[in-house]
């Protein structure tokens, strides 16, 4: 694996966003080749378009890149061209070798990520259609054949980052390893996990939002426990549940596979708006 292929490996796994620069077209002398690449991160480099002034410049206009994304949430790709003559006034110093060079800068962000606490019939049905978007996927089970390996390979063939969490006990301590950000759907085999999974989430920062499946008799017994808990009504009130599309199981019915389909429409639905809004910020 090359410097760059490895670096934005790195950035991915790391969840820090970068930039992609590649050299599209060279006409006459330059440094590099066509093909030739850059990864850009807010501290880091890897690989090399060319050196001198024109890496300085993708660096700089990688990074500016970088900023705009932090702040609207995302950014457009980028083409530049660069002439490379000593009669050419430049920032970073003159680089002469007489030729052109285009570079496409490619701003690749972090990926959303979902989390299933529970992979029964119906959560396992809701990882299977997740890891077909390019998503970070996390499953958490506290049952090791619930995440059996050959149960989950066909969720592990698709565009997802899938990572599987099994905890034989307190699976609630997972809500500390999940990024900022993440949309968190709780229905494990066991209500008191359930709760003990919500209290750990309603106490941390990290879910972007809460859901719950389940009757509307559980979640009233749920609000009575959080509230034991040392709950506000407000903080309650950032559990959603019923959890799905009301439209779709009104129509096909409630098999886990349907149920599936209802909830992930509404997390799909959920991780659009949160990107939205970030871009309204």
């Amino acid at each position: 694996m090359t410097d760059w292929l490895r670096a934005l490996q790195e950035c991915r796994e790391r969840r820090d966003p970068c930039v992609l620069v590649t050299v599209t077209d060279v006409r006459g002398h330059a440094p590099r080749e066509a093909g030739a690449k850059l990864v850009v991160t807010a501290d880091r480099t890897w690989g090399s378009v060319g050196g001198g002034n024109l890496e300085e410049a993708a660096v700089r206009r990688a990074r500016g890149l970088l900023r705009g994304m932090q702040l609207s949430g995302s950014a457009a790709p980028v083409t530049e061209r660069h002439t490379l003559s000593d009669k050419v006034a430049v920032e970073h110093g003159v680089q002469c070798c007489g030729g052109e060079v285009t570079l496409l800068l490619e701003p690749i962000g972090v990926r959303p990520s979902v989390a299933v606490f529970g992979m029964g019939h119906v959560g396992y049905e809701i990882g299977l259609l997740l890891s077909r978007h390019e998503l970070d996927v996390h499953l958490v089970d506290s049952r090791a054949d619930q995440l059996d390996d050959e149960r989950l390979a066909p969720l592990l063939a698709g565009p997802a980052d899938v990572h599987v969490h099994q905890v034989p006990v307190l699976p609630e301590l997972v809500v500390a390893e999940l990024p900022p950000g993440t949309h968190v759907l709780v229905l494990t085999h066991d209500h008191a996990e359930d709760l003990a999974i919500l209290d750990a989430l309603l106490r941390s920062d990290v879910p972007a939002t809460v859901g719950l499946i389940g009757s509307s008799a559980k979640w009233t017994r749920f609000r009575g426990k959080l509230a034991e808990l040392g709950h506000s009504p407000a903080v309650i009130d950032r559990v959603r549940t019923p959890i799905g599309d009301p439209a779709v199981t009104g129509v096909a019915g409630k098999s886990p596979a349907t149920i599936a389909v209802s909830v992930t429409v509404e997390v799909l639905g959920l991780v659009g708006a949160t990107e939205v809004s970030t871009l309204e910020r």
